[in-house]
């Protein structure tokens, strides 16, 4: 059976401490301003009785993806092993179609070329310390922070004139390793798994407990659940 990759988030467990957020920037290199991991905040009420809401978001790999639909190059694909959603750089025009589509604004675009300002010749002291460009340099990476390993089935920097989203960190995926965030969250609160396998673990998850997922009337068909919610958004 093909193999259906999907996330639980358990927001009982989720303590909104933002490493899922952090961990994706890291292992992703994605620069400043744009982030594929995210969250929802809203407060609503009126003090005393006034309720909190956190909900973690990102990509949410639709089974009738939007963005898929509308790309004209087939940039945005789904890919046939895994029925992730992904994007293949090099066909993107940067026309934004997907961005358009996309009911939930988690597609961004590039509108400079990434990470300039970690390039820069100019030391905080002269003499005394090192420009970024030098440590760069020094140190053999492009940037003060850069992993490599992203760049085994993806660009481990998209350029200017892209769109840029999460992708499930298919590069640890396609290793047999979980996506990043979900190796990250002190709180166990990501779990992933293949749901067309009823043992997986979101599969036993989704099968315990009511789920919703982010605007189920687009039909769209969402990959990211939410378990135990405390309030309604």
């Amino acid at each position: 059976m093909k193999q259906k990759y999907g996330m639980v988030i358990d927001l009982h467990k989720c303590v909104g401490c933002g490493a899922c957020d952090l961990a994706c920037k890291s292992e992703n290199n994605t620069p400043d301003g744009i982030s594929w991991s995210n969250h929802i905040n809203e407060t609503t009420g009126i003090f005393p009785n006034v309720k909190y809401t956190y909900m973690p978001t990102l990509c949410n790999h639709c089974e009738d993806a939007p963005c898929v639909r509308s790309c004209p190059t087939a940039a945005m694909y789904k890919d046939s092993d895994t029925d992730m959603t992904l994007h293949a750089a090099d066909k993107c025009i940067g026309c934004k179609s997907c961005i358009l589509a996309c009911p939930y604004d988690v597609i961004s675009y590039n509108d400079r070329q990434p990470h300039t300002n970690h390039r820069t010749s100019d030391s905080l002291v002269v003499g005394g310390t090192f420009s970024t460009k030098e440590l760069g340099d020094k140190t053999d990476t492009p940037y003060p922070y850069y992993n490599g390993e992203r760049g085994k089935t993806y660009p481990a920097i998209r350029s200017k004139g892209v769109v840029e989203k999460c992708n499930f960190c298919d590069h640890r995926v396609k290793a047999g390793l979980l996506p990043f965030c979900v190796d990250s969250c002190p709180a166990d609160a990501r779990i992933f798994g293949n749901l067309n396998d009823e043992n997986s673990a979101p599969s036993k998850l989704l099968a315990k407990y009511p789920a919703e997922v982010l605007q189920a009337h687009k039909g769209t068909k969402p990959k990211v659940f939410y378990i135990r919610k405390f309030n309604k958004l």
